[in-house]
């Protein structure tokens, strides 16, 4: 695992962004969906303490039952600057992580990959970082433009920064409103948008997001009970 370099202020991680770009690697399709563990990460913030809580929670990809889970407490060390939140999130994500007591396999943030302005957002982040396939799965579309995918689970559609495909537009449930998919690392987004399908099986949001989401909010209650 590489290990992070802090930046003191915006144009330093700006720098560190585009030094950690370009190691991201787009041209493996990634783990075959539906096997092999998938693990789900996500935060919650405490902004009048400065705390920030990440929750790690590692399914078996075909049952999608829990092999593991965990959390990491940390401090809120960057401030919030539209387009440079990985550095407010990762320090603690990665302790989560390397708190596992299994492999993760493939990594699902609820967030941006190549879908984000400077193409390196928190799932290309924590790729190059970990080493590990990672794809983003976001509830909205950021700044970027797409064509509303049809009515019916697993309709899709190019997620567009004028002419460029970022990510897709993805719908997981017969209608309800798409996620947003995008490439982390090591991972295409055929494949991407192939395990997202897999992992939302009864709700919009994959199930690794979900449970994620309900254990790093729990985690967070009680650090700051």
């Amino acid at each position: 695992m590489t290990s992070l370099p802090m930046p003191a202020d915006e144009a330093e991680a700006r720098a560190v962004q585009d030094t950690l770009r370009a190691r991201v690697v787009l041209d493996e399709p990634g783990p075959p969906p539906g096997t092999g563990r998938v693990t789900g990460v996500d935060v919650a913030y405490d902004d009048e303490r400065d705390v920030v809580v990440a929750a790690a929670v590692v399914l078996d990809a075909a049952t999608l039952d829990v092999v593991a889970e965990t959390t990491a407490v940390g401090r809120v060390t960057f401030p919030y600057i539209p387009g440079l939140l990985a550095f407010r999130e990762i320090p603690t994500v990665l302790a989560a992580l390397e708190s596992l007591p299994v492999d993760p396999g493939l990594v699902i943030c609820d967030g941006y990959g190549r879908a984000h302005p400077r193409r390196f957002g928190l799932a290309s982040h924590l790729g190059v970082l970990t080493g590990l396939p990672v794809i983003g799965v976001a509830k909205n579309p950021f700044t970027f433009s797409y064509e509303q995918p049809g009515p019916h689970r697993g309709d899709r559609s190019p997620l567009l920064d004028g002419e460029e495909e970022v990510g897709r537009a993805l719908r997981t449930q017969d209608g309800v409103k798409p996620v947003f998919v995008s490439v982390g690392h090591r991972t295409g987004l055929d494949n991407a948008c192939a395990h997202t399908l897999l992992l939302a099986r009864d709700f919009r949001q994959p199930e690794t997001t979900r449970r994620a989401d309900s254990l790093c909010r729990q985690a967070l209650r009680e650090a700051t009970a």
